[in-house]
């Protein structure tokens, strides 16, 4: 399995334009095949930070996310409304399972 994780910081005057890009790169990376978890969330002490976490069954998987058309129209409508460079990270995990039992 691979797992995403990371933070983006988006201008304040842009925040709408990246949540609703965001929304619709989450609908669409949901629906292809190998994706477990594909999700956006803001930081609950600053608004403008976001957080994605995302979760694939093979790094094809995500190969193939990488080259998708929404990856691409994500990616322009993103790029003038962040503030700096995103910060993500990609984890292989070999063994996942509960936290506690």
């Amino acid at each position: 399995m691979i797992v995403i994780a990371g933070t983006a910081r988006v201008l304040p005057k842009h925040r709408e334009t990246a949540i609703e890009a965001a929304r619709i790169m989450v609908e669409a990376s949901r629906a292809e095949p190998g994706c477990r978890r594909y999700r956006f969330s803001t930081d609950l002490d600053d608004p403008n930070l976001v957080h994605v976490f995302e979760e694939w069954d093979s790094a094809e998987a995500l190969e193939v996310h990488f080259a998708t058309p929404h990856m691409a129209e994500f990616q322009t409508a993103l790029g003038a409304t962040l503030d700096g460079a995103p910060e993500i990270t990609r984890f292989e995990v070999t063994v996942a399972g509960p936290l506690f039992g």
